[in-house]
């Protein structure tokens, strides 16, 4: 099978057939990947909700070199031979995502404050990377009743920006799906017709693929900020997942547990409620060493992966003028 050669704001690198752009240029590396809120690597049909991965492909391909009139969504686009695509060098595909990251935030609350995912939202990096520095919209946000959809999640709709990870989660990871989309248009919402429906051993990583703060963990809500935690690698024996996860701790307390997430924010692998909610107690886990959160975040300064300490030398000191 030949591989396909692709280059992406000046970086080229060469590719399997079928690879989309956006993971071509993941393959390359941060500084040209676009950003995505809705696509998800382990979750199949996932993508193309959001647009906040578009890009400018400047040359189709080597057979047929026209560019593509408009821009594309990365996520769902696919990689043919000698094509180049721009992506923050065009001020197009710049201004464009300033536009996407502002019908976003439209009916979101902007509640950071108070919202458990600050500090780890994907869309505050967004807004703050790739939106404008002021809001034009003045009419009024839509609102939704706070909803437990599962003993453990609560739902804060409020905030949704309608994703689909967590229905994507639903259909192909639990046994069953009980909730989706319902309605359309500006009243779309994510929900149960049956409040507490979602009764499932892995219904808690709807909670981790939640790119915003509209799934939460009921056992974790308002206890801390994650800048406050320091997340640790850990495992035990499960007899119904992996059990390798991270468990974040205030001392020698355990606030949450979560899956082991990559540099793009997606879980590694998935864990079961069980290890999630329920395993609390640092004799529950073997812990492996302090996590590095790959991404650009606040959480992994000051969380120093060995003991070795930082002794300052007399020369490096500041010197005390004698008067």
């Amino acid at each position: 099978m030949s591989l396909l050669k692709v280059t992406i704001d000046g970086k080229t690198i060469e590719v399997e057939p079928g690879t989309t752009i956006l993971q071509a240029a993941r393959q390359i590396g941060p500084d040209v990947a676009p950003p995505a809120m809705c696509y998800y690597t382990k979750l199949k049909t996932s993508g193309g909700y959001c647009r906040t991965c578009l890009v400018k492909v400047t040359k189709g391909s080597e057979k047929d070199p026209r560019p593509m009139p408009k821009l594309v969504a990365s996520c769902r686009t696919t990689v043919m031979d000698g094509m180049e695509v721009q992506n923050y060098s065009s001020e197009e595909v710049v201004e464009a995502r300033k536009g996407v990251v502002e019908f976003l935030l439209i009916n979101h609350p902007l509640d950071c404050p108070i919202c458990d995912q600050a500090g780890e939202c994907h869309l505050q990096d967004l807004s703050y990377e790739n939106g404008r520095s002021k809001s034009r919209y003045e009419f009024k946000r839509r609102t939704f009743e706070k909803i437990d959809i599962g003993e453990k999640i609560q739902l804060h709709m409020t905030r949704c920006i309608l994703c689909y990870r967590c229905v994507k989660v639903a259909d192909q990871l639990t046994p069953g799906r009980v909730h989706g989309v319902i309605n359309r248009g500006e009243v779309a919402e994510i929900s149960t017709y049956i409040q507490n429906a979602v009764d499932n051993e892995f219904s808690g990583n709807m909670i981790d693929v939640c790119p915003v703060g509209a799934l939460t963990d009921k056992t974790f809500r308002f206890k801390s900020r994650v800048w406050f935690l320091k997340p640790v690698d850990a495992h035990r024996d499960c007899d119904q997942c992996s059990g390798k996860a991270v468990v974040w701790k205030y001392g020698n307390e355990i606030y949450r547990v979560t899956g082991r997430k990559d540099q793009w924010g997606e879980v590694d692998e998935w864990i079961c409620n069980t290890c999630r909610f329920e395993k609390k107690s640092p004799s529950d886990w073997v812990e492996e060493g302090p996590r590095k959160i790959n991404r650009h975040s606040v959480i992994s300064q000051n969380h120093y992966g060995s003991k070795t300490r930082f002794v300052a030398s007399p020369e490096s000191l500041p010197q005390k003028q004698l008067s």
